[in-house]
């Protein structure tokens, strides 16, 4: 029988479940981010294979399969309360098995879908399905990744903790861009178009295989048992101003991911012409920058609070996104000053994604935390992640102006910084005497 003890009665994790928390929650949501990033790096070849029927312009094609990605984003907040209502209600571990393995399946499968050329418009149509299962698969892993590893966390830790979800992001869409850059560079173009695309997409049978490994293994969070018998005395409810508050203060961190870590190789190669596998080099690049920020400005949170470390990352992307974005368009600038760039713009991201997960974390109650944290990201993400390689491919089309990406990541920060200055009222198990476990 679980225990019914207060939350403020409940005695901390050992260090053992943890340990093993990180493991299976950062390992599994490794695994789903490289699965969904690679989509976004390998958009150029898809769109080719799946969205241009003979005689289709490429730049077409690619707002297609932009569209096909923006869709997947937009079931993610379905996924959000589909899976965060389960796992708010049975448990935490089923539910990540469920996830990572639909993740998994669905991507494997988009290793062997039939091209156009070989199903005609049916091809399209069966990538846009498994990109909407994938879509409802990463609503319901962030909040629970997060979850776990934040209801494991030691006192005091949070930050950091919940930085190891955004740290895995990062490992995953480095390990996708990795992955996408060395096909390109060991295949040529006709066979990387042909048949070397679907090699990435494959790997995810077997990573998969192991997250799930991990993920069985792990045990119940102490949060989710002192809260399991509590639903009979009383109603949580997910406040909305809390939702789209929460929603809004993560808005830059989710534009600028995307532009800078996802979007960047498509806009590198359609409006400033560079090679495949330079475009995707340049992606690594700003990952590693991004992955190496992501612990430091967890562990600073817990020092200084949340929202300093979010509000300074906001603002160094609202007000240099465009500087770092000529350096790149400038033939006369090094090798090196590009690799800077690229470089810093993701460390700026990471200043943001180090602290976020932990302060959305705090943001709800135990009962809700899955479902009002995954919601609230998912919201961020759907409008402005999933859009943005939408939203900039067809903006610098239509105008031709190649500074679009810089306003659109500065805007949503923007819009991050005043929402961070807005108080939001704590929540009744977030600790009140530790500095360091607070969200304001």
């Amino acid at each position: 029988m679980v225990g019914t003890q207060p939350v403020s009665g409940a005695r901390a994790p050992s260090r053992g479940p943890a340990v093993r928390a990180v493991a299976a929650g950062s390992v599994g949501n490794l695994v789903e981010w490289y699965e969904f990033g690679v989509y976004g790096f390998l958009a150029t070849v898809l769109a080719e294979r799946f969205f241009a029927p003979a005689g289709g312009g490429t730049a077409g094609a690619l707002v297609r399969a932009y569209a096909s990605f923006a869709l997947a984003f937009f079931f993610r907040p379905l996924g959000a309360v589909l899976f965060g209502r389960l796992g708010d209600r049975w448990g935490r571990r089923p539910v990540l098995l469920a996830v990572v393995g639909l993740m998994s399946g669905t991507t494997t499968l988009i290793g062997v879908l039939p091209t156009y050329a070989t199903a005609g418009a049916l091809a399209p149509w069966l990538l846009t399905l498994l990109r909407v299962v994938q879509g409802l698969s990463a609503g319901g892993e962030f909040g629970g990744a997060v979850t776990v590893l934040t209801e494991f966390a030691p006192p005091g830790r949070r930050g950091l903790y919940g930085a190891w979800q955004s740290f895995t992001v990062a490992l995953g869409l480095l390990c996708g861009a990795g992955v996408a850059a060395l096909t390109a560079t060991v295949l040529s173009g006709p066979r990387l178009t042909a048949w070397g695309w679907r090699l990435p997409f494959l790997l995810a049978l077997p990573l998969g295989l192991v997250a799930l490994w991990l993920r069985a293994g792990l045990a119940e969070t102490p949060s989710f048992l002192a809260h399991a018998e509590e639903e009979g005395a009383r109603t949580v409810r997910l406040g909305l101003g809390a939702l789209l508050l929460a929603a809004a203060r993560v808005a830059g961190w989710a534009a600028a991911g995307y532009t800078f870590l996802v979007v960047l190789p498509s806009y590198l190669q359609v409006s400033l012409h560079a090679h495949a596998h330079q475009a995707l080099l340049s992606a690594a690049v700003a990952n590693a920058g991004f992955t190496a920020a992501i612990l430091p400005a967890g562990l600073l949170s817990d020092r200084v609070g949340r929202r300093p470390v979010l509000l300074a990352g906001a603002a160094l992307v609202a007000v240099s996104a465009l500087p770092l974005l000529n350096v790149l368009q400038d033939p006369a600038a090094s090798v090196y000053a590009k690799g800077w760039a690229l470089a810093a713009a993701g460390a700026m991201v990471g200043l943001m994604a180090g602290p976020g997960p932990a302060l959305l974390a705090e943001t709800f109650p135990t009962r809700v935390r899955w479902t009002g944290l995954g919601l609230a990201y998912a919201l961020a993400n759907a409008v402005f992640s999933g859009c943005a390689g939408l939203v900039i491919t067809e903006a610098v089309r239509r105008t031709g102006d190649p500074d679009v990406p810089a306003y659109y990541a500065a805007t949503a920060c923007a819009v991050s910084a005043l929402a961070l200055l807005v108080p939001l009222r704590r929540t009744g198990d977030t600790p009140r005497r530790r500095r360091v476990d607070r969200c304001w």
